[in-house]
């Protein structure tokens, strides 16, 4: 009996078992292999499109590293520097339309690819006036030069040195991993920045040798056209496995099945298959040109949405301005190297923003926080983190004791027409020029603008290295019948100025993090108080706003408010007014956090204005979040008005990178 039953276990697990399970596990592997080649495509796909992000971003933040070096490099004012950085999204809106028509017809990694060679190129070119504008001429004394024979700054013969014509014309006339690498791109933009900023301009092309600047000196300028290089070749890599990839990633099985059993399938053939795709393009062009301008209408209706946009805008302004100018208000206010100051910003403030981003996230997450609670902690974020800005005020270096700009020679404080005050008795029998620009620092602690202006009779030693005797200048502060020395380069800031310096950063590290936790809280205001199908279009016109008034006009306006605090411009070689050689301590920085303050301030009462309505417009059972993620309302109108079934517009007018972009 237990052979005939094995037997007949046998029989029946041959006969019917096994068939069974080999036709089973041939659908299961070829399930799990298209499974595996979805995810591995999608994972490919996500990587690039993550790398493309590191670099589009590094090169962002790179520019801002840069902007004191392109100054210095080329004599021009910040507000020019500004429109230069403001132009990097003029370029981006010229091309946002085109790309955004045309991306959904073509082979879209390849269009990714094709975007990536583009920047890429734009990258080389913003290097290559390095290699066409000759090499950087800064302005020195002759006998730091090459001379070890003593020669006399001071020229008692006027006509020993005439005026150039120079000087002449001048007496007659500026989401997701994709978002974290997007985060951590910075780091390495301001990193680059400050690795290239130690490197002279020049770098490979000239004797570094008989360079008689250093680093420290306010004439420096780093290779700033080298970063360009590096970031230019990481975008060229990250477009590369784009040309690779298909137009379209494989289906999973279950969308597979699932689109082979609809009704519409039923009726479509291969043959007309292409006819089929191109009238369904066609009627959703014509229903997104029809539902434009309701839907535009719709979304400027929503006061919430209006409110939060003026916020973001003017909030946004203070943001973009602050940080574009962050470096040379370091460098000018604390006496901070470029390269010191990237360094600092890379590897302090831009952690410091991103770990506050994501613990607003996860405030969001674990709270399950509602619309209403999401506009508190944005406001509230917003209101501390400006309010620590306000302690900045209090932490600032006093000027630098600058003959005839800050101090007289005589040690009085408080001068007002600079040009005149250059020239005392001290000097009165030396030829100097007022557009010179070489420090010097004399023993006595103050920085002289010129050997000459210092009323130096003799120097002696090269370079860097290069000793001034007896100017008279410096004599006239203490005893005028010794003589005094100085040395090339400008003196330091006073003692108070380190400690003064780790207080600002400990203040604003702990500023920075503040007003990024409010970041995604605002991010999800904005998409619960907008009805299901205007939130694609709600983030455009969003990102769109952002980018032409704030992304473009902050830089520029903020950089004619600091030309503003200038005590000394630069003088071009071919006439006309260079880049500011020194700044008014005090000045700049009541303009710099001024101007930062009372934009934030009134994007605040805005935020006041969204939480006012919220309160008044949403009902306690749109208030709530569920646990299964169910969003509330915050409009005006109906629930059910907010959730109407409109799916041929979230198809029409979806478009996933808007929501990236921020």
């Amino acid at each position: 009996m237990e052979i005939s039953s094995k037997e007949k276990t046998q029989f029946f697990s041959n006969s019917i078992i096994l068939p069974f399970d080999r036709s089973s596990f041939k659908s299961e592997s070829s399930a799990s292999k298209e499974k595996q080649s979805c995810c591995g495509g999608i994972k490919i796909f996500l990587g690039a499109l993550s790398f493309v992000y590191f670099a589009k971003a590094l090169s962002g933040s790179y520019l801002k590293s840069t902007i004191t070096q392109i100054e210095r490099r080329f004599d021009i004012p910040s507000s020019l520097v500004g429109v230069i950085d403001g132009s990097f999204e003029i370029g981006n809106l010229l091309i946002i339309i085109l790309v955004s028509y045309f991306g959904a017809k073509l082979h879209r990694p390849r269009i990714i690819g094709a975007g990536c060679l583009i920047m890429s190129a734009g990258t080389f070119l913003i290097a290559m006036p390095q290699f066409f504008m000759g090499r950087y001429q800064y302005e020195r004394f002759p006998s730091t030069i090459n001379s070890t024979v003593n020669t006399s700054p001071c020229l008692q013969d006027k006509s020993q040195t005439p005026l150039s014509a120079l000087e002449k014309s001048q007496e007659k006339t500026n989401a997701g991993c994709v978002q974290t690498v997007a985060i951590i791109g910075p780091i390495f933009g301001f990193l680059l920045g400050s690795l290239c900023a130690k490197l002279y301009v020049d770098i490979g092309f000239v004797d570094l040798d008989s360079i008689t600047l250093t680093h420290k000196d306010m004439q420096w300028v780093g290779a700033w056209w080298l970063g360009y290089l590096i970031a230019g070749a990481i975008s060229l890599l990250a477009g590369i496995p784009f040309w690779f990839l298909p137009k379209h990633l494989p289906k999973p099985q279950s969308r597979k099945d699932s689109s082979t059993s609809s009704e519409k399938s039923k009726f479509i053939t291969e043959d007309n298959k292409d006819q089929y795709e191109s009238y369904q393009q066609q009627v959703k062009i014509a229903e997104m040109a029809k539902d434009f301008l309701p839907s535009l209408k719709n979304l400027l209706g929503n006061p919430v949405y209006i409110l939060y946009l003026c916020a973001s805008i003017i909030q946004f302004n203070s943001l973009i301005g602050m940080v574009t100018y962050k470096p040379k208000y370091i460098e000018q206010q604390y006496g901070q190297t470029s390269s010191k100051t990237n360094f600092v910003i890379g590897l302090i403030n831009i952690p410091a923003v991103a770990f506050g981003i994501f613990s607003g996230g996860l405030i969001m997450k674990k709270f399950k926080v509602n619309i209403l609670g999401a506009a508190k902690l944005s406001l509230g974020s917003s209101f501390f983190g400006y309010l620590l800005l306000l302690s900045l005020f209090a932490m600032g270096c006093e000027n630098s004791d600058v003959a005839g700009l800050t101090v007289s020679y005589h040690g009085t404080k408080g001068m007002t027409d600079y040009e005149e005050a250059l020239f005392s008795e001290c000097n009165s029998g030396c030829s100097c020029s007022k557009n010179d620009w070489d420090p010097i620092c004399g023993e006595n602690g103050v920085t002289y603008i010129s050997a000459c202006l210092a009323g130096c009779q003799a120097s002696n030693g090269t370079g860097k290295n290069t000793i001034f005797f007896n100017c008279s200048c410096v004599g006239t502060l203490t005893s005028p019948s010794q003589s005094y020395s100085a040395v090339m380069g400008p003196c330091q800031k006073g003692d108070e100025c380190p400690k003064m310096f780790l207080y600002f950063l400990v203040v604003s590290v702990i500023t920075s993090y503040t007003l990024s936790v409010g970041g995604t809280p605002g991010y999800i205001l904005l998409l619960r108080c907008i009805k299901p199908h205007l939130k694609s279009f709600a983030v455009g016109i969003y990102t769109l706003a952002i980018r032409v008034l704030a992304g473009i006009p902050a830089p520029v306006y903020f950089g004619v408010a600091i030309d503003t605090t200038c005590l000394k411009w630069g003088s071009k070689r071919c006439g006309g007014r260079g880049a500011c050689r020194l700044y008014d301590s005090s000045a700049l920085r009541y303009v710099y956090l001024g101007l930062t303050l009372v934009l934030g301030t009134v994007s605040i009462f805005f935020s006041v204005a969204v939480l006012w309505v919220l309160r008044k417009s949403s009902s306690p059972q749109d208030e709530i979040l569920s646990a299964n993620g169910e969003k509330g309302s915050c409009g005006t109108k109906s629930r059910k008005d907010n959730f109407a079934n409109t799916d041929h517009l979230i198809q029409t007018t979806y478009w996933p990178e808007k929501e990236t972009r921020l």
